[in-house]
């Protein structure tokens, strides 16, 4: 291969793979008078082919920007049927994707046995030398919308981020953490790395509070305490049991007894509002049982005694 070749791929990548190729290619490597590789390249590109590949790709983008828009209002409007929608959105914009770059091919190439192998030997370059990892993601783009590890709508945790999957394509995932940034994960990072999914496809979903009270303090008064401030949360979905776990704390030299409440928030954008108005009114009624729920200060006292 010739150092101009070498450089047009070093520059262009995958597309100067494709140049190099067709340059190199026997049926056009001939020299015709007046710019003849330029005019082989017109016999494989169509050009009234590539003007109508690029009015459909704008078509589908806007579509696909319309459907999501109108996807947004009517989960807002109607929380349960909101994760049914959006997987049907999921998957509407997976054929969109596929279709389209069907449709932008057969439009913009004629295809004939040279234009295969020129597009076939292009392909192959592209994938052995920069697109391991975009064709790896692609792979597990449909691995994830054949084995449904989770779905969109789903609050999950990977690596080290929390939120909300707002988007499932092709190449990557898109999760709303909660303080509202966008992270984007490339589909094959999920092949390797352990995901959490805390709702698992539906609304409600089980959240996890830890009360402390000290030693000495009665577990029992707190413990109902606890549960009456869950039941009586506007947030609570009673169709899931609400339950109060009591074992012994430590931290250290620090001793006390933790309750942990388990009870179901309606819906997963309401988690952590579900988990402050929990915590202001058992840490208010425990301020008017006289309750000690702060027991670093109190079990310093019972150790020294």
């Amino acid at each position: 291969m010739s150092i101009l070749r070498k450089s047009t791929m070093a520059r262009f990548g995958p597309l100067g793979a494709l140049i190099a190729l067709i340059g190199a290619s026997p049926a056009f490597a001939q020299d015709l008078p007046g710019g003849g590789a330029v005019s082989d390249l017109s016999q494989i590109i169509r050009i009234s082919g590539v003007v109508a590949s690029i009015i459909w790709i704008a078509g589908a983008l806007v579509f696909l920007r319309i459907s999501k828009r109108f996807v947004e209002s009517f989960g807002g409007e109607f929380s349960a049927r909101r994760l049914t929608v959006q997987k049907v959105y999921t998957v509407v914009q997976f054929l969109v994707y596929v279709v389209s770059t069907i449709v932008v091919i057969l439009l913009s190439f004629r295809i004939d046995e040279t234009t295969m192998a020129v597009i076939g030997g292009s392909l192959a370059v592209a994938v052995g030398f920069a697109m391991k990892d975009l064709v790896a993601s692609y792979i597990a783009g449909l691995i994830i919308m054949l084995d449904h590890p989770f779905n969109i709508g789903d609050r999950v945790k990977f690596a080290g981020e929390y939120g909300d999957i707002i988007e499932i394509g092709l190449r990557s995932v898109r999760m709303r953490t909660l303080d509202d940034s966008i992270v984007t994960i490339p589909n094959s990072k999920f092949l390797t790395e352990l995901t959490s999914s805390g709702n698992a496809g539906v609304l409600d979903m089980q959240v996890v509070i830890d009360f402390v009270i000290a030693s000495d303090q009665d577990p029992e008064t707190a413990r109902t305490i606890i549960t009456e401030a869950a039941l009586s949360s506007r947030f609570i979905y009673l169709a899931q049991p609400v339950v109060v776990l009591v074992n012994q704390w430590q931290n250290g030299e620090l001793f006390g007894i933790r309750l942990r409440l388990k009870a179901y928030v309606l819906d997963t954008q309401y988690e952590k509002a579900f988990e402050s108005d929990i915590s202001m009114r058992v840490i208010q009624e425990f301020q008017k049982r006289g309750i000690i729920f702060d027991c670093s200060d109190r079990s310093a006292s019972v150790l020294s005694a």
